[in-house]
Formats: C-alpha cells, structure tokens, sequence
C-alpha cells in the first residue's frame, strides 16, 4: 500500500513557566501563509525539569514562553506587516522529520541546554540544508552559550558561527535598526517589573526599557526575512 504522508495536527502543551489555562484566539482554526514552528527537545542542565512524563508532552525548557510567546509574536507580524500568519504556534518533534519539513520556520527557546539525540541531529540537518529557518530565542547570558554551539556543531559542523554586523540584510528588511546588531533584548521578568533589560551579561545589560520596540521591529525582520531567503 502507498504511504500517505500528513502534517501533525494543532496541539498545546504544559509551557515551562507556569501552569495555565490558555484561551485558544477565536481564529485558531484558521489556516495561514505563514505558522510559527515551536521546535521541541530533549533538555538537560538547570533548565530541564520536566513535567507531565516527558519532554514530549511539555512543561520543559523546550516550552519557555509559550504558549503566549509565539501568539504575542503572531500579532506583531499581523500589526507590522501584511504577512498572512496563522494565530496559532505549532509544536514540531524533531523526531518526525516528515512532519518537520511542513514547517519551514521553527523557533526554539533555551537552546543552551538542549541535548539531542543523533537521529533528531541528523533530521535537523537535513531540514536546514533544504531551506528551513531555525531561530533560537531566550538566552539567559553566556552561560548558555557554550551548549547551543555544541548542538549546531554537531548539526552543521561544516560551518561555523559567525556575528551579523549592522549591514546585514536582517537588520534592514523591513526596518532598519542596525543597532540590534549590539543591543541585548529586555528580558519579559524585567520589563513587567518596569526594569530594563538585565540578564546574566550583555553588551548593554540595563538598557532602558522603551527601547524594547527594536526587539519588536527585529521580530518582523526575521520573520520576513526566512521567508524571502
């Protein structure tokens, strides 16, 4: 018999913060041109407490502001933009790499302690070098560094991690805001304390939190960016 091939339904997930009731947007049924991949993963370090029996059912690092996250980003892009952008994340298992290419923009938060195994290593591989978009949000100061370049080597040790200066094309897509290239982004816990943005370090670790619109206006680049290159 033929195999018949499907993308994975909708489904939410326990986020990593907190435990919540989340109300679904009236249109989350209704498909769009644009979908914001939620990667999940395996996680371990300080970030990988784990609930609900598993990483593949949430509540771990994988699920770092979310679902509320990728629903804050969906509206941004229907505010800035005219991208058609379903209002609804969809969380994708690197283990179904069938699934996986439905998705050509994924978003993976805490990618300092993921911790893959060489099958999803091998099925993110494949998923970037046919054109796919990984963008990894949420690093709590270098600290978590050193795990997330470990996992890209190991996807993509034929290449190496290069800083974006102001003139790249990201930083210019829809608006231009070459400072991000040397601006650290306001971390949530901060800004709704009325703070600036302090993490563990950074280049401008107090920065004033009015600035938090660049971040806003990033958003927008990236997003229209993955889908123009």
């Amino acid at each position: 018999m033929p195999t018949v091939l499907a993308q994975q339904p909708f489904r939410e997930y326990p986020g990593f913060e907190y435990y919540a009731e989340h109300q679904l947007p009236p249109d989350w049924e209704k498909p769009g041109e644009f979908v914001t991949g939620r990667l999940m993963y395996p996680a371990g370090g300080r970030f990988g407490r784990r609930r609900g029996g598993g990483w593949e059912n949430g509540g771990t690092s994988w699920a770092v502001d979310y679902p509320e996250g990728d629903r804050t980003f969906v509206q941004l892009l229907r505010r800035f933009s005219t991208i058609d952008a379903r209002s609804v994340e969809q969380p994708v298992n690197p283990d179904d790499a069938d699934d996986m290419g439905y998705w050509p923009f994924l978003m993976v938060g805490l990618a300092g302690y993921w911790e893959l195994s060489d099958t999803q290593v091998q099925n993110l591989r494949n998923y970037l070098l046919k054109g796919g978009f990984l963008f990894a949000d949420s690093f709590f100061g270098s600290s978590s560094w050193p795990g997330f370049a470990a996992g890209i080597k190991r996807i993509l040790p034929e290449y190496s991690i290069v800083d974006l200066d102001g003139s790249h094309p990201v930083f210019h897509t829809v608006y231009d805001i070459p400072a991000l290239a040397d601006t650290q982004i306001p971390n949530m816990n901060s800004l709704m304390g009325g703070g600036g943005g302090w993490l563990e370090d950074g280049s401008e670790p107090s920065y004033p939190a009015e600035r938090v619109n660049l971040g806003l206006r990033l958003a927008v680049n990236i997003a229209v960016y993955a889908m123009t290159h």
